[in-house]
């Protein structure tokens, strides 16, 4: 078999072989998503106010994690105090 041959035997295995292969059909979709999303409304306004950052705060915040020394969250309950069950 000739180089020519060849050349054209492996390019028709490829060509079938490429038409094996499954697609994806949600492939994609986060980022379509996520641009339909910008489309929709590309700078929104928001009620809350952004907090600010402050570096100094931060780096205590650090400094404690490391010395082992952070402040214990507030508690928050997010119960009533009653039992599961049947409401009444």
């Amino acid at each position: 078999m000739n180089i020519d041959a060849r050349i054209i035997v492996m390019t028709a295995a490829a060509a079938l072989a490429a038409g094996c292969t499954p697609t994806d059909a949600t492939l994609g979709n986060a980022v379509r998503t996520t641009m339909a999303a910008q489309v929709v409304n590309p700078e929104p306004v928001y009620d809350d106010a952004i907090p600010t950052t402050d570096a100094a705060k931060a780096a205590a915040a650090v400094d404690r994690y490391r010395t082992d020394r952070v402040k214990k969250p507030d508690t928050i309950r997010t119960t009533s105090g009653e039992g599961g069950g049947t409401p009444r």
